[in-house]
């Protein structure tokens, strides 16, 4: 079985595995200026995983929401993928929304995905074939790509957080920036309040990050108890779904068990009425 994360060098060694399938699952940035470098470039093969047109809920105002189990496969199937094809996932920005993408492949039940360690950038630091960049073919052979979810047991809603928030036995990790955790910085989504859930902790997703590579296994499990959370179930939250995912990745990676995400994270939060806020501003005036 494929784990989590896969090197460069691994994927360059097994690109021409029959059951190989490889997916670009890039996104620009919500706080980025510009667009990535590479966006005419990708690595030979690979087939588009459009994460905000197409594998998110278009119906939900919300976005980056888990589609239904139903308009997940139904997509796959699309992209010809099977229920055994090993699946490799990259983005353009080294380990951003893949993170995104693997964790909704592995809650809908697909064991063998992994996320390519540095992503793009790191495939061209070490000048291995890219082709470039087209539209998804529309020749496809329809996969058997087979999708099973149970949301209880990988998401929570704002109403079990309102709940959660306050036990003894969980905790909210929050991926933003500390700027925007505490609300210095504005959101860049003009329309959401600033500050955090009462009680999550703030751990950006840079932490977990070194140079676009995921840190060691050792540096990690050293950062996570730094937290306290032994047998806790761990609730991650961001800005809307995306980095949350990094952060849960790098808690499976360090052990943990008990992992969900807040999936409508603060692109919910922020605009509820009625629902509790912290800020530095609160703490200090």
């Amino acid at each position: 079985m494929l784990k989590p994360i896969v090197s460069a060098d691994w994927l360059s060694k097994h690109i021409h595995h029959p059951d190989l399938v490889i997916l670009d699952a890039s996104i620009k940035k919500v706080t980025a200026k510009n667009e990535s470098e590479y966006k005419n470039l990708q690595i030979k093969g690979t087939r588009f995983f459009d994460i905000k047109k197409t594998f998110s809920d278009q119906q939900n105002p919300i976005p980056n929401m888990l589609p239904s189990s139903k308009h997940f496969e139904e997509n796959c199937r699309k992209l010809g993928i099977n229920a055994n094809s090993k699946i490799i996932i990259y983005d353009t920005l080294g380990i951003y929304s893949s993170a995104r993408a693997w964790w909704m492949f592995t809650v809908m039940g697909h064991k063998e995905v992994a996320i390519l360690d540095g992503g793009f950038p790191e495939w061209i630091r070490l000048a291995l074939p890219t082709e470039a960049k087209t539209e998804n073919s529309t020749n496809y052979n329809t996969g058997n790509f087979n999708s099973k979810n149970d949301r209880s047991k990988c998401t929570v809603t704002a109403k079990e957080v309102l709940i959660e928030m306050n036990g003894s036995n969980s905790l909210i990790l929050d991926a933003r920036s500390h700027n925007r955790f505490i609300a210095v910085d504005p959101e860049p989504r003009s329309s959401l309040k600033g500050g955090h859930i009462p009680n999550s902790i703030n751990l950006p997703y840079t932490r977990v990050l070194d140079n676009g590579k995921m840190r060691s296994k050792e540096q990690l499990t050293q950062l996570f108890e730094e937290f306290n959370i032994k047998n806790k179930k761990l609730i991650f939250s961001c800005g809307s779904g995306i980095t949350a995912c990094i952060i849960l990745l790098a808690a499976k990676l360090s052990g943990y068990t008990n992992l969900l995400v807040y999936d409508g994270s603060w692109s919910e939060w922020g605009q509820l009425d009625g629902v509790p806020i912290e800020s530095y501003y609160k703490k200090h005036t």
